[in-house]
């Protein structure tokens, strides 16, 4: 019900910066909370920073100072402004989006929230 589409990965030196995008379509009522999470190779998807559609973000420590989560609420967009570039930034980062979404399975309606996940864009922060 709800799709998404990320931008904006590639290759970068340490230092760099990029900016990553996220469209969400589809059939929804709310987006309600946009995330990016990232997972580096052999390590576990970790939460990287959040915003709800009240603008309140969230960050994890290892980013805080150096990225800023954004998003256009009239568009469905999230970006993710990524400066400072390390190494250890390297990963694939994943968009996430809490959608608020209606099915109608009978003679009514109902409204349930969902979470849905991006296909992933790689971000490697190399000399």
């Amino acid at each position: 019900q709800v799709q998404l589409a990320e931008s904006g990965g590639g290759l970068v030196q340490p230092g760099g910066s990029l900016t990553l995008s996220c469209a969400a379509s589809g059939n929804f009522h709310s987006i309600n909370v946009m995330g990016w999470y990232r997972q580096a190779p052999g390590k576990e998807r970790d939460l990287v920073a959040t915003v709800n559609s009240g603008g309140s973000t969230n960050y994890a420590d290892s980013v805080k100072g150096r990225f800023t989560i954004s998003r256009d609420n009239a568009e469905n967009t999230m970006y993710l402004q990524m400066n400072s570039l390390k190494t250890e930034d390297t990963a694939v980062y994943y968009c996430y989006v809490e959608a608020t979404v209606q099915t109608c399975p009978g003679a009514g309606c109902v409204e349930y929230d969902d979470d849905y996940w991006g296909q992933g864009t790689q971000v490697t922060v190399s000399s």
